[in-house]
């Protein structure tokens, strides 16, 4: 096996200069430089990344910590978390189990953590996080210096979707809520009453949990209950898609009969009958900010900036309010 020793003695310097050369570091001139590189590539050379890891203390790794790899919604998540380290020296792990955080951390595999699963317990985040453990996360709120909560501008996008109802004249509206312990559910829900309370308005609140089924049945209580609104709002789009289709199957069509409007912009949304308006966000550049933030942080000691990755109504065929026809005489 060659060795940097080996190295050395082809290109004629000391093993030192080998050092700095293959790590870029020290003082050495650039046609020493590029003698240790002819010599290290003519003699098939390469560092041992584990013991150059061991001393700088450094594993040069980042750990991705996600829900699910299906679905577009976290597939473009991850897509700009790994587009933003394709450009620097460190390498990804992705993981979609809770329980190897710890381990990654007390066997030093990983440098920085990005956390998307709400099976991560809070308290064991406080725990782990450190100035050479720092982490993102993108699914709830903790104050630390060594913390970054990156997330959503929920309140922008739900105001701009209240708003959009309010101005056809919609009054009668109702919200079904996404999953009690989301963060996001919350301030969506908040926003939302909170803009209704302010025109003199009162929304039902229906409570579901994100996937499609609730909002389906939820359609079903509304309809069989003979009382449906004008309007209605759903913290994301899956719980939109199964109102749609429980309205479909009782002769109703969105937004002739209620106008509907869903959360997240998943791709099936734009190729719906009818398309679906809701509220989207760069999933991408999302995921590259988190990158971004936790390698400046690792770096150059760069404190978190606390930022929202902004929102924005997207306006289909289900809530566009349409004018019925009116006989003439």
């Amino acid at each position: 096996m060659t060795t940097i020793r080996d190295v050395a003695k082809r290109a004629r310097v000391s093993v030192t200069a080998v050092s700095y050369a293959l790590n870029n570091t020290g003082t050495i001139s650039e046609e020493t430089r590029q003698r240790v590189l002819k010599a290290a590539s003519e003699l098939n050379y390469y560092p041992n990344a584990f013991a150059r890891h061991l001393k700088k203390r450094k594993t040069l790794t980042l750990g991705v910590f996600i829900t699910s790899f299906g679905g577009q919604f976290y597939e473009e998540i991850l897509e700009g978390i790994h587009q933003t380290v394709l450009n620097t020296e460190y390498e990804l792990i992705v993981c979609p189990q809770a329980r190897s955080l710890r381990k990654m951390l007390t066997q030093r595999q990983v440098d920085g953590a990005i956390i998307f699963d709400y099976k991560v317990k809070s308290d064991i985040l406080l725990k782990l996080v450190s100035p050479s453990f720092p982490i993102v996360v993108m699914d709830r709120f903790l104050e630390h210096e060594c913390i970054l909560p990156l997330l959503l501008d929920n309140a922008q996008g739900v105001r701009e979707a209240f708003d959009h109802l309010y101005a056809q004249g919609f009054r009668r509206m109702a919200f079904i809520a996404g999953a009690v312990d989301s963060l996001d559910n919350t301030e969506r829900r908040q926003t939302f009453l909170e803009q209704a309370a302010a025109q003199g308005l009162s929304v039902p609140v229906y409570q579901g949990n994100f996937t499609r089924l609730s909002g389906y049945d939820i359609g079903r209580i509304m309809i069989r209950g003979g009382d449906l609104p004008e309007a209605v709002f759903c913290a994301n789009d899956q719980m939109a898609i199964g109102f749609i289709e429980v309205m479909k199957e009782a002769g109703l069509r969105a937004p002739q009969d209620v106008a509907v409007v869903g959360f997240d912009d998943i791709l099936i949304a734009r190729y719906m009958q009818p398309s679906l308006s809701t509220v989207g966000a760069s999933r991408q550049e999302w995921g590259a900010a988190a990158a971004t933030q936790l390698i400046q942080f690792l770096e150059e000691g760069k404190p978190f900036k606390h930022v929202r990755i902004p929102t924005h109504l997207i306006v289909r065929e289900s809530s566009r309010r349409v004018e019925k026809n009116t006989p003439t005489g």
